[in-house]
């Protein structure tokens, strides 16, 4: 099987300016922040960084740390926007700012395998704040759009607000992924794509307890079921553990054995300003057709 990368580009509201010594300096509109980056190995183009605030990781193995502020006039949230997407941004405790900038050629090539096709129906499982969702939305998909967060729905419910997508056809599910994808399966349901960008470790809404390597595969199985042969796709993205594209890979090439189309796999990153720099941030695997 192949590896390749897929690069997020700079935009307008968003760009990699400078990373090494283990951290990464970013612009989310007028604002730049510091985070730490263990695969920045190299050496920064800059030793002079100036950022608004910037995320300081704790000193256990489990993570933890907390965002200082350098300019006590940083916006608790600000809007940003990706093509017709507008979405809030904001410094969360867990060193994200509400979004993955990785993901924007995930969201265009998705875009790309659902054109032409008449109200197509996908699914963003893990959906976080709903930005994949949203750009999904206004090419004209309908979605649902899955996560065991209630505050995460809310942010994904506020962002469809702020990109004028109040109205869309956009089901909004505050449950386990599992859970939900099963009764999706029982209930004879199929989709013309599904993304899913599942954590390492997380809970449910009534405490189910999700640990990536022993619940993937299963979660997968039933992700299956859900499409055919007239489906365009299944994308997963894996971030923060010790786990290899090809392995995730074969899970899809193993599970999608039945179905015409192509799996691939291999690496995001994120092209730096300035250098051209490529820094590594998740591993993927698809399906398509």
């Amino acid at each position: 099987m192949t590896l390749s990368t897929l690069i997020a580009e700079p935009w307008a509201d968003y760009g990699l300016v400078d990373s090494g010594n283990g951290r990464k300096l970013e612009r989310y509109g007028p604002y730049r922040f510091i985070r730490p980056e263990p695969q920045a190995l190299w050496a920064p183009a800059s030793e002079d960084w100036q950022a608004h605030a910037e995320f300081v990781p704790g000193s256990d193995e489990e993570g933890g740390g907390r965002w200082y502020l350098n300019d006590r006039s940083l916006p608790q949230s600000w809007p940003l926007s990706w093509n017709e997407v507008r979405f809030s941004a904001s410094c969360t405790p867990f060193r994200h700012l509400g979004f993955f900038p990785d993901m924007a050629p995930v969201w265009g090539w998705m875009r790309g395998r659902l054109e032409g096709m008449e109200a197509p129906s996908a699914m963003n499982l893990f959906g976080y704040t709903g930005v994949g969702t949203l750009a999904l939305a206004a090419s004209g998909a309908q979605m649902v759009h899955v996560d065991a967060s209630k505050k995460s729905v809310a942010s994904a419910r506020e962002n469809a607000a702020l990109s004028g997508m109040s109205e869309h056809p956009i089901r909004w599910i505050t449950d386990d992924a599992q859970k939900f994808v099963a009764r999706e399966v029982r209930r004879g349901r199929r989709y013309d794509g599904i993304i899913l960008d599942p954590p390492k470790y997380g809970r449910g809404p009534d405490g189910e307890v999700w640990r990536l390597e022993e619940d993937l595969p299963p979660l997968i199985a039933n992700c299956r079921q859900l499409l055919d042969e007239n489906s365009r796709f299944l994308f997963l993205t894996v971030y923060a553990v010790r786990m290899s594209a090809l392995a995730i890979g074969e899970l899809l090439k193993q599970a999608f054995a039945g179905l015409p189309g192509t799996v691939e796999c291999g690496e995001l990153a994120v092209r730096e300003e300035g250098r051209g720099l490529l820094l590594p941030t998740a591993i993927w695997a698809r399906w398509s057709r």
